[in-house]
């Protein structure tokens, strides 16, 4: 049976689940989630808790922030004037919206407060801090 090594196309399931029980992504309904292992195209834990698994293989395993999303960084947060913000825009915490940076890349961030002058921003990704569970199972590998 052909194991997931670097280089190698990977097609698998997953549940994914915060330390209190909760999904927060999965793929079920869905066609398997593909990705070329040691690609960098998902998150580094789970990279490495794949590799060496074969086909049919099923396993659960938690991935520490630090290898998944980051740790979360306070200092990720701004607080922008409310009136930089067009009207059309809903100012409500958790809206997601994408600033740009002076070099035009942008960066997705996420409304936590919002204030009587000033909204606050923040760049962190939502899973940043977690430690995340997964339920993984191996359809194909090519």
């Amino acid at each position: 049976m052909t194991q997931a090594t670097a280089g190698k196309t990977v097609q698998f399931h997953y549940t994914g689940t915060l330390q209190d029980g909760s999904v927060f992504d999965s793929s079920e309904g869905r066609d398997p989630l593909e990705f070329e292992v040691g690609s960098g195209s998902i998150i580094p834990g789970l990279d490495r808790a794949i590799t060496g698994m074969s086909e049919g293989e099923q396993k659960t395993v938690t991935i520490p922030s630090a290898e998944a999303y980051g740790d979360y960084q306070p200092g990720a947060q701004q607080d922008v004037p409310r009136d930089q913000f067009p009207d059309n825009i809903p100012l409500e915490p958790g809206v997601r919206l994408q600033m740009q940076t002076p070099d035009g890349n942008a960066i997705p961030v996420t409304i936590t407060e919002v204030k009587d002058a000033a909204v606050t921003l923040d760049a962190n990704h939502p899973l940043a801090g977690q430690d995340l569970t997964f339920a993984v199972e191996i359809v194909s590998v090519s």
